[in-house]
């Protein structure tokens, strides 16, 4: 499948669970963490008991207290990290899941201050691009320019962080950053798209049950097939544990796969990338002059021509006249900045990989999936060596190691997965195997049943992976009568796939989810 070969990456689990045969098993001391939670933790210097192997992680919560300028006031928060053991029925340990959770201090009553879990996606990533990209306290600032920057990394308070609205919790699926599965289990029974459903929402009730917050309005943001894990969640949560959440920010999203999935016998793919393309050959200059005038003007008449005589141009397939399909050769060339040679040859259908390595042939120049305005030299080298990638992973991944042990004060030895090639090779898609992945029917059940459920997507232009236009078209397919459309919103921002690596769309994101919140939050 296209989607499991752009995520697969080196990365790869490990399990480091210590045993100490022969010593004495610790008695555990009561410690008191923010809130009046209790935690239970080992006394110093003593041993693990025989059977550490075979037990579940203590659950040892590092707990911190920060403060930091926000909207233009000092406020004070409690960050609160570690792992949540989760069990079966029969109390049987199934994984530890490492979560950061930030809270604003004093706390609030819990009913009336929302909380949001928030997760990347993949499958296979950690939460470690929105927690340090977009909602979190601190950021990474990313370099301006076309690569990233050298050690040592720019990290600074985050002025636009959703804490000046909402206390943040960011889970780290099981594989991911230092989750992992319990000793004697195998990670193999949370990769997939239902068995993912199961634990995050084991993790989610469990948190809720352990912090005290029911009774809080609950959002779940989700970035890229986090999108799909969000939507999913929220239908899950209410069937499985009778919680409901307010609302879903769902920034890139990967809804229903057949939206960018490319292939033969599947034209809407085709259709719904037009316009991301016209917006990056935009970006290059590679459009005509009229077109070159206005960006927005131009991706809106590449959508109306789209969504209109391309899509009846594909309809036609084999039989399509000759005339037609020669203008249509000619269109698609004046949209995309693609020689008509190319198109015609690729029988009207351009790949994605085609387009990134034929825009910026002449200058040996590769576009980059993940953000269209980014390039590398020559031709293209996998996912991981995607420039927009290349921007993030090592400055994110350093940068959150150093705050989790330094600053949040985190004692853990295993290395950060931000991404796990052992997950994403082996996930699990159900049903979506004799199809497309599809979690639409599931969103429209969340939103009928409440109708208060409120939905918030945010797209870049440049987003060559999941487009913006397919966003659109997969909202807008979801059967809603009149009076539930106006639950949904979307954002189009000038950015790629992780949008918020431009700071004016990070700016931009953190003003509409603000209002997005207050609008959830209202009575019905």
């Amino acid at each position: 499948m296209l989607v499991r070969m752009l995520f697969a990456l080196v990365i790869f689990l490990v399990s480091v669970f210590p045993a100490y045969a022969g010593e004495k098993a610790p008695q555990p001391q009561e410690t008191k963490a923010a809130g009046g939670q209790e935690t239970k933790t080992a006394g110093a210097g003593e041993a693990a008991s025989p059977d550490a192997a075979k037990a579940p992680r203590e659950e040892e919560l590092a707990v911190t207290t920060h403060s930091m300028k926000l909207g233009g006031a000092i406020i004070s928060y409690t960050a609160t990290a570690g792992y949540l053991v989760i069990k079966d029925e029969a109390g049987k340990a199934k994984a530890d899941i490492f979560f950061t959770a930030y809270t604003r201090s004093p706390q609030a009553e819990p009913a009336k201050r929302p909380i949001t879990f928030a997760f990347n996606g993949g499958p296979g990533a950690s939460s470690v691009w929105l927690h340090l990209g977009a909602l979190g306290p601190k950021r990474v600032v990313t370099p301006k320019g076309n690569g990233p920057a050298p050690a040592p990394y720019q990290v600074t308070d985050n002025e636009y962080s959703w804490l000046s609205f909402t206390d943040l919790v960011f889970i780290d699926p099981v594989g991911t950053g230092f989750s992992r599965p319990a000793p004697g289990e195998n990670a193999k029974q949370f990769f997939g798209t239902k068995e993912d459903t199961q634990s995050m929402g084991d993790f989610i009730r469990l948190y809720a049950t352990r912090f005290g917050r029911w009774q809080s309005p609950k959002f779940l943001a989700g970035e890229s097939y986090g999108s799909y894990r969000a939507a999913a969640l929220a239908e899950h949560l209410y069937e499985q544990f009778g919680m409901d959440v307010n609302g879903l920010v769902l920034i890139s999203p990967a809804l229903n796969f057949q939206t960018f999935s490319a292939e033969l016998g599947n034209d809407l793919a085709y259709i719904l990338q037009v316009p991301a393309y016209a917006a990056t050959a935009w970006y290059h200059h590679k459009l005509g002059p009229d077109l070159q005038k206005d960006m927005k003007t131009t991706v809106e008449e590449a959508e109306k021509w789209a969504a209109g005589d391309y899509a009846k141009a594909l309809m036609q397939g084999d039989a399509i006249p000759k005339d037609e399909r020669d203008g249509t050769v000619q269109m698609l060339a004046r949209y995309t900045g693609l020689p008509e040679s190319y198109i015609a040859d690729k029988n009207l259908r351009i790949p994605r990989s085609g387009f990134l390595s034929e825009l910026l042939r002449a200058e040996n120049l590769t576009v980059s999936l993940m953000d269209g305005r980014q390039t590398q030299v020559g031709h293209g080298r996998g996912f991981h060596n995607d420039p927009a990638m290349a921007m993030t992973i090592s400055a994110y991944t350093a940068a959150l190691n150093d705050i989790l042990r330094n600053e949040l004060k985190v004692k853990n030895d295993l290395p950060y997965i931000y991404l796990s090639e052992e997950a994403n090779s082996q996930w699990n898609y159900g049903s979506g195997m004799r199809g497309y992945v599809n979690v639409m029917g599931e969103l429209q059940e969340a939103i009928q049943r409440t109708k208060y459920l409120k939905v918030f997507a945010a797209c870049g232009y440049f987003d060559l992976n999941t487009s913006y236009f397919g966003c659109r078209y997969t909202l807008g397919h979801l059967g809603l009568n009149e009076a539930l459309r106006g639950n949904l919103r979307i954002g189009n921002y000038e950015g790629g796939h992780m949008l918020y690596t431009y700071e004016p769309a990070l700016q931009k994101l953190s003003s509409d989810v603000a209002e997005f919140f207050k609008s959830a939050l209202q009575e019905p």
